[in-house]
């Protein structure tokens, strides 16, 4: 996957925010989410439609745990990023992915690059390669 990062003056920080930058639809950002599992604590990575909401209760029963928002702090410790700018890679560690089904459908999506204003494009098949996440329905 050879890809290049576009840089913004203005934030990207939200899903509204990246699409109006780039000129794409809001569903084809595919947004990061950071959940805390409980009770084993790990950090969860959901990569899911920018137009979606996460229904928190499937996720948690195709996790097999209950779930638990992550605060910013924990977020750059588990991911090595802030919130806003979470990339779907370049961790310190392995996350579990999740990815909405929804993404699968569009043949080109956009991802934060790891800041607030910074994405890339990559296609779902890539996300879903480059993650090793599980396709999960995941709309609420």
């Amino acid at each position: 996957m050879l890809t290049e990062i576009k840089e913004f003056s203005a934030s990207t920080r939200t899903s509204a925010d990246a699409a109006a930058a780039i000129g794409c639809s809001v569903a084809q950002i595919a947004k990061s989410l950071v959940f805390r599992a409980k009770p084993s604590g790990r950090a969860i990575l959901v990569m899911a439609s920018g137009a979606n909401r996460v229904d928190e209760k499937k996720l948690a029963a195709a996790l097999g745990e209950t779930i638990g928002k992550a605060d910013a702090e924990f977020v750059r410790a588990e991911t090595g990023f802030a919130i806003g700018g979470v990339s779907p890679v370049g961790h310190g560690i392995k996350l579990k992915t999740f990815i909405d089904e929804d993404l699968m459908v569009l043949p080109e999506i956009w991802a934060a690059a790891g800041s607030p204003n910074s994405v890339f494009r990559l296609t779902p098949q890539d996300l879903l390669r480059v993650t090793e996440g599980q396709i999960l329905a995941l709309k609420a």
